[in-house]
Formats: structure tokens, C-alpha cells, sequence
């Protein structure tokens, strides 16, 4: 196994594990905001840890798979094609690892969001419930509205850290520190955030809802349509508040903290 794997393996994992334990009551708001029953029956302010179990057991091998794979097709593609221009290179990246996390990632956030959304249920009260419903198929309801919200937010995010961090490096004439890659996280992290609300809103009522129920039996886009037709626009931006915070600060975190944490690492191992 090479360095630059290990590495990468071991700084994304910590990251994302970090990021989901401390931002989780954030995570549970949002979620409860989109969710159909509305904010106040679906918990209100109460029990805004639920589904952290499924949040921490999911999330380091989740961030590992996706900086793993974001990492090797960075390095691929640009010994494969060294005249293609870097930010197609990183949205390509971005793109392929998002692919490759969310099959290990959309269990784990199933279970996480229904925990979240159900007053006085667990991660185990939400796992139990998705296996006897729906079985081992169930886990991944809203796979593929997962991958239609993460690949358009990463082929902004990932881009406009990388860029932010290249023009402050450039300006300092020398690479950024862990804190300055966490401001240009937070940056990337919102604006991703906020335009890809409404995939996110998406997505969230897929795996809320009932089985069978038409939800579940459309493509992303007519979800969007119906949500729109059914309660107006504006709802496919609720949650838009909580969802800037919460990536805001998570992507300080999280690209903050794999960055710190790569970099030691490529010093020690």
C-alpha cells in the first residue's frame, strides 16, 4: 500500500468521522426542517443527537472511500493527461470518489435520517424498522438521489478549495497551513451548500418516505417537480440556513482536519 494511500485512507477517515460527531444536532435541524411532517412533528429541538451511531459508524470509512478514490484519480489523471487543466481534473476526481463513498455512505445516512426524523427512535430502532420493511435493497432508497445532490456539490466545492487554497498560496508564496485550508473550506462548503439545496431537499424525502409511496417510484428530477407542485418552490430551499452552517463548518473541519492530518502523516509514516 502506498504512502499517499495510507494516508489519505487514515486523514479521511479521521476528518469525516470529526466533522459528523461534532456537527450532528445541525444535521438532525436541517433534516427535520425538509422532512414532509415538518420540523415540529418530525422533533422539534428534542433528541438532536438521534442517529448519531449510524452517523459515526458511516462516516470515517465514507470520507476514507472518497478521498482514496479522490486522490488516485487526481494522481491518474494527471499522469494520463498532464495538458488537461487542473479543475476538470478535480471535478472529474470529485465526481468518481462521490460514486465510490455513497455506496458505502447512503446505509448509514438512511438509517442516520430516519433516526433523525422519527420521534424516540435510534439508529438500531431505524435499522430494525428499514430491514423488515424494505430489506437489504431498502438500505439504499435514495442512492442514486444522493449521487445526483453530491456530484454537482462536489464539482463546486472541490474546485474552489483546491482554487482558493492555490491563489492564497500563491499571494503568501508558500503552501497554505491547515487553518488557512479550513477558511477555504468553509468558503467552498457554503456556496456548494446553498446552491444544491434543493437536491438535498430531494433527496431527504426519498428516504423519509413511506414505502411504494410515488416519491419513491420517480427520477430525481420529477422528486424536485413534485415537491414544487405540492408545496411551492420556496420549500425546495427549506433547511437552506442550517445546511450553509453546518457545511460551512464542517468543511473547515473536514478539509482543515485532512489536510493537518495528511500532512503529519506524510512526515511520520
Amino acid at each position: 500500500m502506498s504512502h499517499s494511500f495510507l494516508t489519505s485512507l487514515l486523514a479521511g477517515g479521521t476528518a469525516g468521522l470529526c466533522v459528523d460527531i461534532v456537527l450532528h444536532p445541525l444535521d438532525t435541524i436541517k433534516t427535520r426542517i425538509q422532512s414532509s411532517q415538518g420540523f415540529l412533528k418530525s422533533g422539534g429541538f428534542r433528541g438532536v443527537y438521534s442517529g448519531l451511531g449510524s452517523a459515526a459508524v458511516g462516516s470515517a470509512p465514507a470520507a476514507a472511500t472518497f478521498f482514496c478514490t479522490y486522490e488516485l484519480v487526481k494522481s491518474f489523471s494527471a499522469s494520463w493527461s498532464p495538458n488537461v487543466s487542473t479543475p476538470y481534473i478535480h471535478m472529474a476526481a470529485a465526481s468518481v470518489g462521490e460514486l465510490t463513498s455513497n455506496i458505502v455512505r447512503v446505509p448509514f445516512e438512511l438509517v442516520k435520517q430516519r433516526a433523525q426524523a422519527t420521534k424516540n427512535w435510534s439508529s438500531k430502532d431505524a435499522l430494525r424498522f428499514t430491514w423488515k420493511q424494505e430489506g437489504f435493497k431498502g438500505f439504499y432508497r435514495g442512492y442514486w438521489n444522493t449521487v445526483f445532490r453530491e456530484v454537482p456539490f462536489s464539482f463546486i466545492q472541490y474546485p474552489l478549495w483546491e482554487f482558493l487554497k492555490m491563489r492564497w498560496s500563491k499571494y503568501q508564496l508558500h503552501p497554505v497551513h491547515a487553518w488557512q485550508s479550513s477558511i477555504c473550506g468553509a468558503i467552498a462548503g457554503g456556496v456548494a451548500a446553498a446552491l444544491t439545496t434543493p437536491l438535498d431537499v430531494a433527496k431527504t424525502r426519498v428516504m423519509l418516505a413511506k414505502k411504494n409511496s410515488s416519491t419513491t417510484k420517480v427520477n430525481p428530477f420529477k422528486v424536485l417537480l413534485l415537491i414544487a407542485k405540492d408545496d411551492g418552490v420556496k420549500k425546495l430551499f427549506s433547511g437552506v440556513v442550517p445546511r450553509v452552517m453546518w457545511i460551512s463548518i464542517g468543511g473547515a473541519i473536514f478539509l482543515g482536519v485532512y489536510d493537518q492530518t495528511r500532512t503529519l502523516l506524510l512526515r511520520t509514516i
